[in-house]
């Protein structure tokens, strides 16, 4: 049967629009807010390209108009499966903008509904991401660090395992203020930015630390780290660490 989808993000951002173009439009920028390594060949008929993990997918950019509008999706597979993504910038007097994204596709099968749910979800968490990127981090660059734990049996009982992690008596709810203790690292403070079924999102000065429920069952660091100079294998290898000793 599959299914046909739209959603709609939008926020006014204390952010200008060459600083959100920089953010969706730049690899530098999309690395800071989105997932894994990315990289832009600008300009119409040009190519997003991504890695995460194994996942390596690629957008070609249909619409491109800077600090305006950016439109990029997949080829329709045989299956009819598809997606694509549409950005819309609108300046505001005082250096504020707003930001759109609209999100549309289809989604292949008759079990289309876990699918559909884990990208809502998933989509909902990489907007807030990119919110908390151009209000807070702006002009910065930051360096993806992903890790993977151990194999998730119950998702309640997890989130409640992390909230524990994180000094809290349940699971973390936004404005949650936490504090964190990576492995081979000094403990950071910080303040839970976004919370659904499937993630947790956290900002520290420097940097946004995110939680994610993993397709196969574990639970995933996917993290934007702004420190100046840092090693993106010692930072996978330091969470890695923390979530086998968390979740095991």
């Amino acid at each position: 049967m599959g299914h046909e989808f739209e959603l709609t993000d939008a926020a006014e951002v204390d952010a200008t629009p060459e600083q959100l173009w920089e953010a969706i439009a730049t690899g530098p920028g999309i690395d800071s807010w989105f997932m894994g390594r990315n990289e832009v060949e600008g300009g119409t008929g040009g190519v997003i390209r991504g890695t995460f993990g194994g996942y390596r997918p690629e957008f070609g950019i249909r619409e491109w108009e800077p600090l305006e509008r950016l439109v990029y999706g997949t080829d329709a597979a045989p299956d009819g499966r598809r997606i694509a993504y549409e950005f819309l910038i609108e300046g505001r007097e005082g250096g504020s903008s707003v930001i759109r994204c609209v999100t549309s596709g289809f989604l292949p099968g008759d079990d289309w509904e876990d699918e559909f749910e884990a990208m809502t979800t998933g989509g909902a968490l990489f907007f807030r991401t990119l919110v908390e990127y151009v209000t807070h981090f702006a002009g910065r660059a930051a360096v993806p660090v992903t890790a993977f734990g151990p194999p998730v049996g119950d998702w309640d009982t997890a989130w409640a395992t992390l909230g524990a992690a994180l000094g809290l008596s349940a699971r973390p709810m936004t404005g949650d203020r936490v504090r964190l203790e990576p492995d081979g690292r000094e403990p950071v403070e910080g303040v839970v930015y976004a919370v659904n079924d499937q993630s947790v999102g956290i900002r520290v000065p420097d940097a946004m630390i995110r939680f994610i429920r993993g397709f196969h069952g574990p639970m995933v660091a996917a993290h934007h780290v702004f420190t100046p100079g840092v090693d993106a294998a010692a930072e996978e290898k330091a969470w890695s660490s923390w979530l086998a000793r968390v979740f095991d």
